[in-house]
């Protein structure tokens, strides 16, 4: 340890050294994303494909089947779960914790290439697959709504101005359009007519086809110019669709309007939501696996009075639910409690010792280890969430445990007559060996946390290893800057003690006869101490048997996903007046503020006979002692009311 000697014979270098750890760590404490928890990616992906018109079980044989047989040649795959519905298939994949999900991706885009001569010829598209991450919540919910424009055209506005824009924000990773479709012109076959007119139906799909075409026709090159020949006849309205001619007979045609009803509409019309109510579009914004939630959710803020001038007057974008609320509550609740452990630090410092040398160096050590600290995880990739918030409070107890003991030696050896430079090179070489041995016991304790697999492992390993960053580097912190400054700004001759220390004295003299006396009577009365002793392991056995168990504590976030199932052969029709019935049940709960609900097969997860509904409450502070699981728990009755 005769080598730190050089830092304190060099205290300009040391302070340098210290006020750079500093900034570094503040400039990372402003760099951190925040998040609620430590990042865990699950790796898993979504298969999503559509044939309009396939009922579940053609959907399942057809679709399904065929996905399936080739996903399931994909190694490392842990559970493959499928759901077929009304012209929709999504099977879901999740792979081994180990396997890199950018791999696994590829696996699945040849599996789905593979499968593709096994599909039916009238896939829309073909299918898609999309990443998750079931842990993963959406950090903002937008509604958009209009007195006097359609839900279809608002979808458009949406998919094709909002949410680009909206992506475009960094550290966004998908925005999620729901609500409605695509407008689109609608045609519906009157199978009578048809036939009378004797037109098939592919007669007219190839009519249609045909006298909608946009492609290039030729080039015309000549001495001194050349000019590119197109085709573009495109129809945009209803009435140009009803006039194709489907077939002709001698002099006579068949006009499309004759055999068909054809009007505007949405592409889709088994899609409908609404918010509180009103028919409504939701944008649902998910974030980067490493975005600033914070960051993110203030540039989309930012934004969308610029957003507002883009799309047409009378659309109205409301913030249904902003999750960054919660998680700055959250953390600067955390933060409150970090800042309050240091105090008390200190001020316990401060009342043992009384010396303003030593309790410098302890308010100077604890706050430069956790910057110290910061800088580390800035370094490894990790977020201030609550965990590592967490571990950073913890760690205070033991940053300052060095400082004390470096600090507690040095007062000795000057209270015995040596200089404060030559105690503080002695203190180094008495305590340094123990400082090291002291912090490597405390990262010992969390070996089996930095290697504990599964998904407990994953999401523990960053509070086991910032607390283990915390714990080295305050044993560096403790044997370079706090010996250099207790060296220079302590005194030779401590000072005689005061009132107050005379006082805290003869208080801690009396604390310990009081101890003493009551330790004589436990010796006293050995067998009925063990007795007791183990009483009290049985009743923690005991108590650690019957306390409830969980993951992690509930946290009321405010918001609740919920979704209500009918029976598969419901029509769509009856399933908007389900939704309906539901809203509005939800809606008369006096702790719920907003509530946005979408039926159809719209959407990543969407499916006929299913509303999927998001809740959002009011603060906590308008709805006293009432949590997110009381509200669940008293809609059940009048929810369960309502058949379907």
């Amino acid at each position: 340890m005769s080598g730190l000697d050089t830092f304190i014979l060099r205290p300009i270098g040391t302070a340098l050294l210290a006020l750079g750890l500093a900034l570094v760590g503040l400039v990372a404490y402003l760099a951190l994303p925040v998040a609620p928890l430590p990042r865990v990616d699950l790796p898993t992906i979504a298969v999503t494909a559509s044939l309009a018109g396939a009922d579940p079980v053609i959907m399942a044989a057809s679709v399904a089947s065929p996905l399936e047989r080739r996903l399931g040649e994909i190694a490392g795959i842990t559970e493959m779960t499928s759901t077929s519905s009304l012209g929709s298939t999504r099977i879901v994949i999740q792979f081994e914790l180990s396997r890199s999900i950018e791999s696994a991706a590829r696996d699945v885009q040849a599996a789905i290439n593979a499968a593709g001569p096994d599909l039916p010829p009238g896939l829309i598209n073909p299918p898609t697959f999309r990443r998750l991450n079931p842990a993963d919540a959406p950090v903002l919910i937008l509604a958009m709504t209009s007195d006097t424009i359609p839900p279809g055209a608002m979808y458009d506005v949406a998919d094709s101005v909002i949410a680009p824009r909206l992506s475009q924000v960094r550290g966004v990773a998908q925005v999620d359009v729901a609500g409605a479709e695509q407008p689109a012109i609608r045609v519906a076959v009157d199978p009578s007519a048809a036939t009378a007119a004797g037109v098939s139906l592919e007669q007219i799909r190839a009519a249609i086809t045909a006298a909608n075409v946009t492609q290039p026709i030729g080039l015309i090159d000549g001495a001194e110019q050349s000019a590119v020949l197109g085709l573009n006849d495109r129809m945009q309205r209803a009435e140009e669709f009803a006039a194709i001619i489907v077939r002709r007979v001698g002099g006579a045609m068949v006009r499309l309007d004759s055999v068909a009803i054809v009007e505007d509409g949405p592409r889709d019309r088994r899609q409908y939501g609404t918010y509180n109510g009103r028919p409504a579009i939701t944008m649902t914004v998910y974030k980067q696996a490493d975005a600033n939630v914070l960051e993110v959710v203030d540039d989309i803020r930012a934004r969308l009075p610029d957003l507002q001038r883009w799309i047409p007057a009378g659309i109205n974008i409301t913030i249904m639910r902003d999750r960054s609320q919660t998680i700055r509550a959250s953390v600067a609740e955390v933060q409150h409690a970090l800042l309050i452990s240091v105090a008390l630090v200190v001020m316990v410092v401060a009342i043992f010792l009384r010396r303003a040398s030593a309790i410098f160096a302890t308010s100077v050590t604890v706050p430069l280890s956790l910057l110290g600290t910061l800088a580390a995880m800035w370094l490894c990739g990790f977020s201030l969430n609550n965990l590592s918030l967490m571990a950073l409070t913890i760690s205070v107890g033991f940053v300052v445990d060095d400082a004390i003991v470096m600090i507690e030696n040095m007062t000795g050896l000057i209270e015995r007559g040596m200089k404060p430079l030559d105690a503080a090179r002695e203190g180094i070489r008495q305590i340094g060996f123990t400082v090291v041995s002291i912090s490597l016991s405390l990262i010992a304790v969390f070996i089996p946390l930095l290697f504990m697999g599964g998904i407990v492992g994953r999401m523990f390993w960053e509070f086991a290893a910032t607390l283990s960053i915390a714990v080295a580097i305050s044993a560096v912190v403790s044997l370079t800057v706090t010996p250099t400054l207790a060296a220079h700004l302590g005194r030779a001759k401590p000072a005689a003690p005061g009132r107050f220390g005379r006082g805290f004295e003869r208080t801690m003299d009396w604390m310990i006869a009081r101890y003493i006396a009551s330790l004589i009577v436990v010796l006293r009365w050995r067998r009925t101490a063990l007795v007791l002793t183990i009483g009290t392991i049985g009743g923690t056995v005991w108590l650690y048997t019957v306390v409830p168990k969980a993951f992690f504590p509930e946290q009321d976030g405010g918001l609740i996903f919920s979704v209500a199932q009918a029976q598969p052969d419901t029509s769509f029709q009856q399933m908007i007046t389900y939704q309906q019935r539901v809203v509005e049940v939800i809606r008369a709960d006096p702790a719920v503020e907003n509530i946005a609900a979408q039926v159809g097969s719209g959407g990543f997860f969407g499916s006929g006979g299913t509303v999927r509904m998001q809740i959002s409450l009011k603060p906590a502070s308008q709805r006293p002692g009432v949590s997110g699981a009381d509200v669940v728990n008293r809609l059940r009755r009048p929810l369960a009311a309502i058949t379907g």
